[in-house]
């Protein structure tokens, strides 16, 4: 009888056998869940509330579709999952861009509440085991629990990679890492169910990290496939798997026991010590992780600095070139600019949200815009106008405070230059001496017209500076320029200019 009752079970579970494929399709979806929200974002231009209100509509139709299966259908389920890492993650961002909640407290209240979901789901359940998903209440209970590892797995990928200035690539490496952990765990007697939940959460920023990696431009170390491309892609490749999983039904296979509802490795007693532990360890990890990030990026921010005077001059740089291009219609070289502005924006939000952390959320809400305006499918000129001159003005705002305050190191105050030389650089190793050439044109007058100020400050290290900027406008501007000249003078200059800047 109680063998006939498991087998009805498994028929009716709602969810797939735990496979190798069930783990690359969660890993495809939640990339293409990231990299279809900046599409719909960026690309074409939606922002990022009308991005929410539609992926929270097409997620709760797909959900009620999958309440209403009877079964596992393999095309409904895994839709479900794509929908669900793309709104649970922005849930996520809207708390952090929409309303500038910290991701230190999103990552503490989505813990909380993923937490909570757990115990009054074991509670009631007796069970945490996805195989065991056959009443209407664990299915609740399921989806919840999934909701809340997206939301929860973005908070933490975007906290450590992004504010903590670990960098996605990184990020993604380290989450590999404890996901083979957990498996070698496992192979060793960890909890079965235990180990799932923690891999599930896990594959989140390992997602993410893949899609950004794809999606990025190379310049900004990605392969520049860009988000259309990269979801295409794994677009297809769910498709490929979910038909592949519908005709063999490898994922439907459920084991004998299956339809038990007991820990799966040893008693509770043993499932219980395990989890504390497992908890005990990953706060000691994260929260170690957390103050070594936080302590590295204190001891690279000037201790006396207290706004962010003197610290965006390069951002307004590049916004100001992109008013120019976007005047001109040229939408093309204003993507590219776009692409600059969120890599170099990306890569000093660990240190300029350090000095001020409330300017800097203004200001990304700001960027964001501009991002959207500049990269929608049929950009207005109009409206990219408004987008960056409403970013400027805050940039510039914010540039300004205690931007004439006494200092005795060039620190901070060299952002522009270095930025200009990097621009410089790219031109030259494309062999676009003619755009190198008017940048040139660009870092002698703002070097010029800095001169009385930065000289004031620190006026040995202006002139070494000075030097190497003299050697690198000779090269650049030489009737027959030479590449690996001038990229040998590029080179020394950066060097010297981000030694004195830091």
């Amino acid at each position: 009888m109680e063998t006939n009752q498991n087998k009805m079970k498994i028929l009716l579970n709602k969810v797939p056998e735990v496979t190798i494929f069930f783990w690359i399709i969660k890993v495809l979806c939640t990339t293409v869940g990231e990299t279809f929200a900046d599409f719909l974002n960026f690309n074409l231009g939606l922002g990022l509330t009308k991005t929410t209100i539609i992926m929270g509509i097409a997620f709760f139709i797909v959900l009620f579709l999958q309440f209403r299966a009877k079964k596992y259908v393999p095309g409904i389920y895994w839709l479900t999952v794509v929908l669900i890492s793309v709104f649970g993650t922005l849930v996520t961002d809207n708390l952090t861009d929409g309303i500038g909640v910290p991701l230190e407290i999103s990552t503490g209240v989505f813990s909380v509440l993923l937490a909570l979901t757990f115990l009054f789901w074991y509670l009631s359940e007796k069970t945490l085991s996805i195989h065991s998903i056959f009443t209407r209440k664990r299915e609740v209970f399921y989806w919840l629990t999934i909701l809340f590892t997206f939301a929860l797995g973005t908070a933490v990928g975007d906290l450590y990679s992004e504010q903590l200035g670990l960098g996605y690539l990184n990020t993604g490496i380290t989450v590999i890492i404890i996901i083979a952990c957990i498996f070698v765990a496992w192979k060793m007697k960890l909890d079965g169910v235990l180990a799932f939940w923690i891999a599930y959460i896990l594959t989140r920023p390992l997602g993410a990290s893949i899609g950004d990696f794809l999606s990025q431009p190379k310049v900004n170390g990605g392969l520049g496939l860009g988000t259309t491309v990269t979801s295409v892609i794994f677009l297809v490749a769910n498709l490929a798997i979910i038909v592949f999983l519908a005709v063999t039904k490898i994922d439907i296979n459920a084991k004998s026991e299956t339809g038990k509802t007991g820990p799966t490795n040893g008693s509770k007693k043993n499932v219980m010590t395990q989890t504390i532990a497992a908890l005990c360890i990953f706060l000691i990890i994260s929260i170690g992780g957390y103050v070594w990030r936080s302590n590295a990026i204190a001891s690279q921010t000037v201790t006396s600095q207290a706004s962010l005077g003197g610290q965006l001059t390069g951002f307004i740089k590049i916004e100001n070139d992109m008013l120019t291009e976007v005047n001109a219609n040229n939408f093309s070289s204003a993507k590219t600019s776009a692409d600059d502005l969120e890599h170099q924006w990306d890569t000093s939000e660990a240190k300029l949200r350090k000095i001020d952390g409330t300017t800097w959320t203004k200001i990304d809400g700001t960027i964001d815009v501009v991002l959207a305006a500049t990269r929608s499918a049929n950009p207005d000129a109009s409206k990219g106008k408004v987008a960056l001159n409403n970013s400027l003005s805050v940039l510039n705002t914010a540039n300004k405070l205690s931007a004439n305050a006494s200092s005795t190191t060039l620190v901070g105050q060299l952002t522009a230059f270095a930025t200009i030389e990097n621009t410089m650089l790219k031109d030259v190793n494309s062999h676009n001496f003619s755009l190198a050439k008017k940048s040139a044109d660009d870092l002698e007058h703002q070097w010029d017209s800095a001169e009385p100020k930065l000289r004031k400050i620190d006026g040995t290290s202006w002139t070494k500076i000075d030097g190497t900027i003299d050697v690198v406008l000779a090269a650049v501007r030489s009737s027959s320029p030479d590449v690996s000249k001038s990229k040998s003078a590029l080179t020394n200059s950066l060097s010297i200019i981000n030694d004195a800047n830091k």
